[in-house]
């Protein structure tokens, strides 16, 4: 007498399902991908409520304290930046928008102009990547000791 085996009939369909269980979870899904804003949420209200005279008070009422200031002989600099970014489950993150807010103060803390910055305004910078060696670093160890006596 023939046993037929059930886990013989159902593998092949338990591989399939599996297959497909795992192909699905590699499309592109919004699950997959966080989006958030790093920074400052700077809204359009607040912005139109900042006008040249204005004092630095009112300024850091509307907007709260600025995250990088900058001073320039009499004039002052305060820098408010939004950063909108999408990271993926996997830590790779993407930028989708800068805006950078720049507040700009006279000799008095009055408003005097202020600007709105993004992505498209912005330079890349090349990093040097080249070391000026500081004394002894072109020795090894071995030949410090050996020079030592």
């Amino acid at each position: 007498m023939h046993l037929r085996t059930v886990s013989g009939s159902i593998a092949p369909l338990a591989a399939l399902a599996l297959m497909t269980l795992g192909l699905a979870a590699c499309t592109s899904s919004t699950a997959l991908v966080t989006a958030r804003t790093q920074g400052y949420e700077i809204s359009d209200s607040a912005q139109a409520q900042i006008r040249p005279g204005q004092s630095q008070q009112l300024v850091q009422l509307v907007l709260g304290s600025p995250q990088s200031t900058n001073a320039f002989g009499d004039q002052t600099a305060w820098y408010y930046i939004q950063t909108k970014v999408r990271q993926t489950a996997f830590g790779m993150t993407m930028i989708d928008s800068r805006t950078v807010l720049a507040v700009y103060f006279d000799k008095n803390k009055k408003v005097v102009d202020k600007a709105v910055y993004t992505l498209k305004d912005g330079k890349s910078v090349a990093i040097e990547t080249r070391r000026t060696q500081s004394f002894g670093e072109d020795r090894t160890f071995i030949d410090q000791i050996l020079q030592s006596f």
